[in-house]
């Protein structure tokens, strides 16, 4: 038992590391243009998928546009060309970072606001008095004592 447990332990340890990606055949006229391409479909998402990468989906839809891509870049189309003509056909929801404009605001700067009122309810739970007796007056104070002293 314990060495089957040892054997399965070891089999996790070599095969989680692994990463298998989608291989395409498209020849590139040079390796930075490959690596380029590649990087490059890392960034956009799969339009069908909708929680993949172009490279990691398996879908007809990111096939293709992982090919134009490629194709794209071999032709010698800069980054911002390339997600320029993506983003007017399919929106900014094909970027996993989208850009700072009016409508991705609330997106971009929800953790600040956020953090920013999780701070202001510690700070006032901070600030709080801690006892009940803190909360008294002079006069409720002074008659709290003579109550202690007058106890048994």
């Amino acid at each position: 038992m314990i060495r089957q447990l040892c054997r399965f332990i070891l089999l996790l340890m070599i095969v989680l590391p692994l990463r298998a990606e989608i291989v395409d055949t498209w020849q590139f006229k040079n390796a930075e243009n490959q690596e380029r391409a590649v990087n490059l479909a890392k960034q956009l998402r799969c339009p069908q998928c909708q929680n993949q990468n172009l490279v990691e989906s398996t879908s007809p839809i990111a096939r293709d546009l992982r090919l134009e891509v490629y194709r794209m870049v071999d032709e010698g189309k800069s980054n911002d060309e390339i997600v320029t003509f993506m983003t007017s056909r399919f929106g900014d929801f094909v970027l996993y970072k989208p850009r700072l404009n009016a409508q991705t605001a609330l997106l971009w700067f929800s953790p600040f606001i956020l953090l920013l009122i999780a701070l202001l309810a510690i700070w006032r739970y901070l600030r709080r008095p801690r006892s009940p007796a803190a909360q008294l007056n002079e006069q409720q104070k002074s008659q709290l004592a003579e109550l202690l002293e007058k106890k048994p």
